[in-house]
């Protein structure tokens, strides 16, 4: 393989890959596309030659125009074959699985096609271990396709979803090894990717073929022994011998004859190659004599598979009992460990490993950490055999649960290597908590793994220690952080669902009454992240019922006046919320629930009450109070630790603080808190959802290099995702439109046009945003009539799809719209709208721009550019500037 250098940008990317980011969050980091990341991490995998994205972690950073080109541990050998036919199975079928027993090369063989195919697929080659992975589950399978990918989880999808909608248009090789303890998951995730994903081929290594469609089996033979010495078999004993004193190439017969009777298994014979200095030839024919030890296992194992275990029989006969007892106790790890890891769990010393080593036994692997120790999967399930027999399995598995629950507390989530010091015992935390079952792991875990970003991962963690909790109350307390942790995810059935089950489970009526009004409040006031809604009698039953087990419970009547104001008088403007809720209701409402909430000293129920409040100020058209409530929770929330109940509420928080911040003209505020949600680490495969109220926000402000680069962004996120129908969207597809307009790209304009359709029109596009970006298109475009027409309506016709965000833009641009147009009520427009905008630094500029152009006074009309300026808005600035200089 020739030496190829790694790029500048390469070594960026290897930067951040050993900080275990994903490609969405280092695309983000570095200002690049997810697809050119990709691309960047497939190039590192075969620059550096190595196998998948955990080994690139474990890179340290290549100096700039250097190329470290690692050789491989041992080298492969013989298999031509095996490799042309393999091969040749993969140029035509979309799904080749290599089956075979243990030991019988399975891995290597198919690394070595894979390797060689490479360059046949433009987006490179995948390789994924699927032994760490311990739930059976298609969801298990593709968090591993995409942990070794750098895939992060798209919020609101499962992660399958997420994984084959990532792949889609993808021209690449998966590997998939070891995929025999999880083939039902592997088998339904293939179904779904190989159906979705018609350029992506997939390689398989299984001890039994894995039933699917597409799917073609090739059997993986042993070792060629045809050939006498000259085969394969004797080729590789060759090889691993010579690592330290090479057998006489006269014997070469002799050693054909011994690997007969190995029948040609790989592991087999490097296990035997290792004795060769020790034994010698005569010595290992001596120890495959016993014919007992050939034939055991020979009742559970094909026949092939029976030299695989009599090797490792045999190599573990002439191990010293200390050895003997080290080995099987390492067997409890599914990850590589470290020597001081292993003395904490197994005993190991320096020498006990090194010995193991020796014989083949143990693999050594380098890391930045130090180095590191590996049992082969065939290897580690014959130790926990041995375990068995032994009857120390109990307390071999006791002694690792107590590591993983001590290194489970250990871990904070601070520094740089939080990922990596998470991702280095995560899978042995996870194997730990698939056979103890315990409560304390699992709620660990599940706290663990919402702060690694694996929100999906959490919320059925959560959801286990639900189920393994030794108290009603944690039960239910497990079941509210799951719900959290759903809401999240956008997975608003889920979050409901949960909240139900806290209230059946709980044996406290106030909390039950609290669990019951939240699951009300929710389906209101979270009503997009639904995909089916509870029925409008079914949310009024749960308040019925909350307030009756309520009491006197201050925690309870906080939450049920809460659901009253979201449900009773649709605070949050729900879909399926009462079309003619009365302001001063609902302001009356929510500023109760403000109070109560406030009293019990809970910042997550004051928040819930000030979002209901915000929406209630907004139906009364007070858009400075709006705004100013929004700010209140972002200070109240600003201070509390990061769990999955105050990540779900600050990601709202910053929504709604954003929204108000542009209905008050607040750009500079709504910008900060635009960022800060584009940005957030949980929100980076989602960069559609996550940008969508920032580009909003440019394109309002005229920074429209910004809005074409953020854009870019939310486009790919939203192709990945699927291309969803979601109205949430629309403003940002609506923005982007407007700026392709603002620069006469009528193409692109027509582009997110058709994104905006399919999104939906919505009232709130016909009277809210739409009529705000067309009208500034419009007058842009100089047809001012135009724009009085799309602005016709009184704001108070069409008040609950303008208030919110619109309201002053609306009236506003309806204004300069009407004095433009030689409107007969130009000059009442203006005047009321003076009276709605006061204060507003943006929208009252526009408005003073109106009254100017009404009365034809440039210097005025010139003067409003400062003021547009000084609002961070330059594009108004400069349509002062134009219009004062025109001839109209």
């Amino acid at each position: 393989m020739t030496t190829a250098e790694v790029s500048a940008r390469e070594a960026e990317v290897l930067t951040l890959v050993g900080r275990h980011l994903s490609n969405a969050e280092i695309a983000a980091a570095l200002f690049i596309s997810v697809r050119t990341v990709e691309s960047h991490v497939s190039a590192l995998l075969r620059k550096l030659d190595l196998p998948d994205r955990r080994a690139l972690a474990r890179r340290r950073t290549p100096e700039a125009g250097r190329s470290p080109l690692p050789a491989p541990i041992t080298s492969f050998v013989g298999r031509a074959r095996e490799s042309a036919e393999l091969g040749a199975l993969l140029a035509a079928n979309r799904q080749v699985t290599a089956v075979g027993p243990g030991g019988v090369g399975k891995t290597r063989l198919a690394l070595a096609v894979a390797g060689a195919t490479a360059r046949d697929h433009a987006d490179g080659v995948w390789f994924v271990d699927l032994v760490p992975v311990t739930e059976p589950g298609p969801g298990a399978v593709a968090a591993a396709v995409a942990a070794a990918m750098g895939l992060g989880e798209e919020l609101g999808r499962a992660m399958d979803e997420s994984v084959v909608d990532a792949l889609a248009d993808r021209d690449l090789l998966l590997v998939l090894d070891n995929c025999e303890q999880v083939r039902d998951g592997v088998a339904r995730f293939l179904e779904k990717l190989l159906t979705t994903c018609p350029r992506v081929t997939v390689l398989a290594t299984s001890r039994a073929r894995l039933m699917v469609p597409f799917e073609r089996v090739y059997p993986v033979p042993p070792l060629s022994l045809d050939g006498g010495g000259e085969s394969d078999a004797v080729a590789l004993f060759m090889d691993r011998a010579a690592a330290s004193r090479p057998p006489d190439n006269g014997l070469r017969d002799s050693v054909a004859e011994f690997c007969r009777r190995l029948d040609g298994m790989a592991l087999a014979i490097e296990i035997a190659a290792a004795r060769w200095p020790v034994l010698g030839l005569d010595g290992l024919t001596a120890g495959l004599a016993d014919p007992l030890r050939m034939l055991e296992g020979g009742s559970r194992t094909d026949e092939r598979h029976r030299s695989v275990r009599a090797a490792l029989d045999w190599s573990h006969a002439l191990l010293a009992p200390a050895d003997q007892a080290l080995l099987r106790r390492l067997s409890v790890f599914v990850s590589p460990f470290s020597l001081r890891t292993a003395a904490q769990v197994a005993g190991a010393t320096a020498d006990g490993l090194a010995r193991l080593a020796e014989q083949s036994l143990l693999a050594v692997e380098p890391s930045p950490a130090g180095t590191e120790f590996r049992l082969l999967e065939t290897i580690r399930q014959y130790g926990v055999e041995q375990l068995t027999a032994a009857g120390e399995l109990d307390d071999a598995r006791g002694r690792h649960l107590r590591w993983c629950q001590a290194q489970a507390e250990e871990l904070v989530r601070t520094g740089p290597d939080w990922r990596i010091r998470f991702d280095a015992v995560g899978d042995d935390l996870r194997a730990a908590q698939a056979w103890a079952g315990d409560f304390g792991l699992a709620k660990r875990l599940a706290e663990l793994t919402f702060a690694r970003r694996l929100a999906s991962e959490s919320q059925i963690r959560f959801e286990t220690a639900a189920g393994l909790a030794p108290s009603p109350g944690l039960a239910a307390e497990m079941s509210r952080q799951a719900a959290a942790v759903a809401g999240c995810r956008i997975r608003g059935d889920d979050m409901y669902r949960y909240l139900i089950a806290a209230a059946e489970t709980t044996e406290d009526s106030a909390d039950a009454a609290r669990d019951l009004a939240t699951a009300a409040t929710n389906a209101y006031r979270f009503w997009s992240k639904f995909e089916r809604l509870p029925a409008r009698e079914e949310a009024l039953a749960l308040v019925d019922r909350a307030r009756e087990l309520a009491g006197d419970d201050p925690a309870a009547r906080a939450a049920v006046a809460l659901a009253e104001a979201g449900v009773l008088s649709d605070a949050f403007g729900a879909l399926q919320g009462p079309a003619g809720n009365t302001v001063p209701e609902t302001v009356a409402r929510a500023e109760r629930a403000v109070d109560l909430a406030h009293r019990l000293g809970d910042p997550l129920a004051e928040s819930a009450a000030l979002d209901a409040l915000t929406g209630a100020q907004s139906w009364a058209g007070d858009t400075f109070a709006t705004a100013d409530t929004a700010r209140r929770r972002l200070i109240l929330l600003a201070p509390l630790p990061e769990t999955p109940a105050t990540v779900h509420e600050r990601l709202d928080a910053l929504g709604i603080a954003i929204e108000s911040a542009l209905g008050a003209g607040d750009l500079p505020g709504a910008r900060r808190a635009g960022r800060e949600l584009a940005e957030h680490p949980l929100l980076a495969e989602v960069g559609h959802r996550a940008t969508c109220w920032l580009l909003v926000t440019e394109a309002l402000a005229g920074n429209f290099d910004e809005v074409l680069t953020i854009g870019d962004r939310f486009h790919q996120a939203w192709r990945r995702a699927g291309r969803p129908a979601q109205s949430a969207l629309a403003p940002a597809a609506a923005a982007i439109a407007m700026v392709h307009g603002l620069r006469g790209d009528t193409v692109a304009r027509g582009e997110w046009l058709a994104v905006l359709e399919r999104l939906g029109v919505s009232p709130g596009h016909t009277y809210g945003f739409g009529a705000v970006f067309d009208t500034i298109l419009l007058l842009d475009q100089d047809r001012p009539a135009e724009a009085a027409e799309r602005t016709a309506p009184e704001p108070d016709e069409v008040w609950k799809w303008v208030t919110w965000v619109w309201l002053h833009w609306y009236v506003a641009l309806r204004a300069e719209a009407a004095a433009l147009s030689g409107h007969p009520e130009a000059a009442a427009r203006i005047a009321a709208a003076a009276g709605i905008v006061a204060g507003n630094p943006v929208a009252a500029a526009i408005v003073e721009r109106a009254d100017a152009l009404l009365a034809s006074d440039r210097k005025r009309v010139a003067a409003t550019s400062t003021l547009f300026e000084a609002a961070g808005c330059p594009y108004q600035a400069e349509r002062s500037g134009r219009l004062a200089s025109s001839e109209r």
